[in-house]
């Protein structure tokens, strides 16, 4: 591992505050609309969040570290759950997804190049909707047997709406924390551009 590829302490310390943040956001609570076995929670919101405050790297770094802590059975996720039982579960896609989603977040919103609100919201549809439904959908359909049309509407299209508003509420955040602290999430890109001219 080259110097560039290492995480300072002050990047440690962001991706242990974000993974503790989507930690606590899926902790108030779930329940379920119609029938869906796929719960309300805000966790997709902290995804969000991951990518348009961290960056790429960081931000899906940020979101593996929570699954990890999870996994190890600290009661991190949905409705209080922990271990491995999740991942074999029906909202198991979803769980796989965020990290990948996060990425995504953070690749198109590129904090490096200054926060956009514009491209912000359409980082946080595209990596924390469309990539989450994207996985989280065909795993449902599997896992719980469900055909495909059934799963795509009990597993994300009841949840579009209230998706959209967290991607709105994720933007407004960042763009503020972005105007509070210019240089966050720049850090993960110059890591990127310096492990790429190794």
């Amino acid at each position: 591992m080259t110097g560039s590829n290492r995480l300072s302490a002050a990047d440690l310390a962001r991706v242990a505050a974000f993974a503790g943040l989507v930690a606590a956001l899926s902790l108030p609570g779930q329940f379920y609309v119609f029938g869906s076995s796929v719960p309300v929670t805000l966790q997709t919101l902290g995804v969000m969040l991951c990518g348009l405050l961290l960056g790429a790297r960081l931000g899906a770094l940020a979101v593996l570290v929570y699954l990890a802590i999870g996994a190890a059975g600290v009661p991190v996720f949905a409705g209080g759950a922990a271990g491995l039982a999740p991942f074999a579960g029906p909202t198991a896609g979803y769980l796989v997804a965020f990290p990948i989603g996060a990425f995504v977040v953070g690749l198109i919103a590129r904090p490096d190049r200054g926060f956009h609100p514009a491209r912000g919201f359409l980082a946080a549809v595209v990596g924390g909707i469309v990539v989450v439904y994207a996985i989280g959908v065909p795993v449902l359909a599997w896992r719980a047997g469900l055909d495909l049309p059934t799963a795509l509407r009990t597993g994300a299209l009841i949840f579009l709406p209230g998706d959209l508003l967290k991607a709105v509420l994720a933007t407004v955040v960042a763009a503020g924390v972005h105007r509070a602290y210019p240089a966050l999430g720049r850090d993960d890109h110059r890591h990127e551009a310096a492990a790429t001219r190794t």
